[in-house]
C-alpha cells in the first residue's frame, strides 16, 4: 500500500514537472515579444508587462531581452505607475550604461518625476528630482534630442520651485515673520530670476528690509520737560 502511494506521488510530481516545462516552453522568445508589443500597442499594459517579464525571465540571453526590459518600464510609465517606471528605467541604465537608449531612459526618469509635480502650495520634491535628472541628461548628452526636450521641461521645474518659494515667502510675510519671508524672497531672486516672480519678490524684499530695520531701531526717548 505504501509503495502504491509513493508511486502515485512520484507520478504526480513527474506529470506536474512536465506540465511546468511545457508551459514554460509553450512560446518562443519571438512569440512573447510579439505578444508584448501587441498588448502594448492596444493599451493593455498589464498584459504587456506579463509577456515582457516572461520573455526577460525565460530567455535572459535572447536578443529581445533588452527590449523587454525597456518596454516593461514604458508600460509602467503609460499606466502612470511612476515609482515602478523609475525603478525599471534606473535598473535598465545600471545594467546597460552604454546602450543607445540611455538618453531616452534618463529623460523618462525625469518625466516620471515631472508628471508628479504638485501645485506650488505643496511639496516640490518631485520638481527638484525632475530638475536634477534633466540636468544630468543635458550634461551627459548635450546634443541629444532628448536633452532638448528636457530643457523645455526644466523651465516648468524652475517656475514650480520659484512659485513655491514665493508662496511660502508671502505666507511668512502675512504672518509678520519678516526674517523668514526675506530668506524665501532672496531665494527667488538669486536662484530663479528669470521665471516670472522676480519683480514681485524684489518688492517684498524691500518691504521686509523696511520692517526689519524699523524693528532694529531703538524706541524714542521722550525729551525732558
Amino acid at each position: 500500500m505504501k509503495r502504491l502511494l509513493l508511486a502515485c506521488l512520484a507520478g504526480l510530481l513527474i506529470l506536474s514537472g512536465c506540465a511546468w516545462f511545457e508551459s514554460k516552453e509553450e512560446k518562443s522568445a519571438q512569440e512573447l515579444v510579439q505578444d508584448g508589443v501587441d498588448f502594448f500597442e492596444a493599451g493593455k499594459y498589464k498584459k504587456a508587462v506579463e509577456s515582457f517579464e516572461k520573455l526577460r525571465d525565460w530567455y535572459p540571453f535572447s536578443r529581445y531581452a533588452i527590449l523587454a526590459e525597456l518596454k516593461i518600464a514604458d508600460a509602467y510609465f503609460n499606466m502612470e505607475s511612476y515609482a515602478d517606471a523609475i525603478f525599471a528605467y534606473e535598473e535598465f541604465e545600471q545594467l546597460h550604461p552604454r546602450n543607445e537608449a540611455v538618453p531616452y531612459v534618463i529623460f523618462r526618469i525625469g518625466r516620471s518625476y515631472f508628471n508628479q509635480i504638485d501645485t506650488i502650495d505643496r511639496d516640490q520634491s518631485n520638481a527638484a528630482k525632475a530638475l536634477d535628472t534633466y540636468q544630468r541628461l543635458v550634461q551627459q548628452y548635450p546634443d541629444d534630442a532628448y536633452a532638448g526636450m528636457a530643457r523645455s521641461d526644466m523651465v516648468a521645474c524652475y517656475q514650480s520651485l520659484s512659485g513655491h518659494e514665493f508662496y511660502v515667502g508671502r505666507f511668512y510675510y502675512k504672518n509678520k515673520n519678516y526674517k523668514a519671508a526675506k530668506a524665501r524672497f532672496t531665494a527667488v531672486v538669486e536662484k530663479y530670476p528669470d521665471v516670472g516672480y522676480l519683480y514681485e519678490a524684489l518688492t517684498y524684499l524691500a518691504n521686509c528690509d523696511a520692517w526689519l530695520q524699523s524693528e532694529l531701531q531703538p524706541p524714542e526717548v521722550p525729551s525732558a520737560p
